[in-house]
């Protein structure tokens, strides 16, 4: 006879997520999953797989969570001004007790590069192309700019918000939202 669960999947996947979130996926030993999510190795390679299927359960939930920010500029309809607001609530979204530790996917994608394996590396880069379409569509609100142009100021804002999350992990708010600013000077 099975036994029960005495956790929540979604509970010890958000445990999870912080410490991959603060620590990265190299440095995060499964005996340090042990002792975050409150649950044993044969309980984590039970309900997960293994490591790797608790950092992509780790991902589903941060990308879950980032809906909240990513769901204003969705439904925005002021163009580079709701971009401007999501890069602010993005730098909000990235901190912790006033410290920054970026984002999740865009730490992970620094992190590990080539060496992702190239399902895991799909997802990251699924989560990127998102945030490109929707500045995309934010940027497609001035009719006055043309497609080449869309899709050249996507590619930047994409880019710059990685910069962004890199950036809020080691410099000032005051340093970041000049950064922020001097974006959308160019825009």
């Amino acid at each position: 006879m099975a036994r029960t669960k005495q956790y929540k999947e979604e509970d010890v996947i958000q445990k999870a997520m912080n410490l991959f979130w603060r620590n990265g996926y190299e440095a995060t030993s499964v005996r340090m999953l042990e002792k975050e999510m409150g649950i044993n190795q044969f309980s984590i390679y039970s309900s997960f797989g293994s490591k790797h299927g608790v950092f992509v359960e780790s991902i589903k939930a941060y990308k879950s969570e980032l809906n909240s920010i990513r769901n204003v500029l969705k439904n925005s309809n002021n163009g580079t001004i709701g971009i401007k607001q999501f890069f602010y609530d993005f730098l909000e979204f990235t901190k912790e007790n006033e410290e920054g530790k970026g984002c999740l996917v865009c730490n992970t994608v620094s992190e590990m590069g080539k060496k992702a394996k190239p399902e895991l590396m799909a997802e990251l880069m699924k989560f990127t192309e998102e945030i490109r379409s929707l500045f995309i569509n934010n940027l497609k609100q001035d009719k006055d700019r043309t497609q080449e142009r869309v899709a050249k100021e996507a590619n930047f804002l994409t880019t710059s918000l990685l910069g962004l999350s890199i950036g809020s992990r080691i410099q000032s708010e005051t340093q970041l939202e000049d950064y922020i600013e001097m974006i959308f000077n160019r825009i």
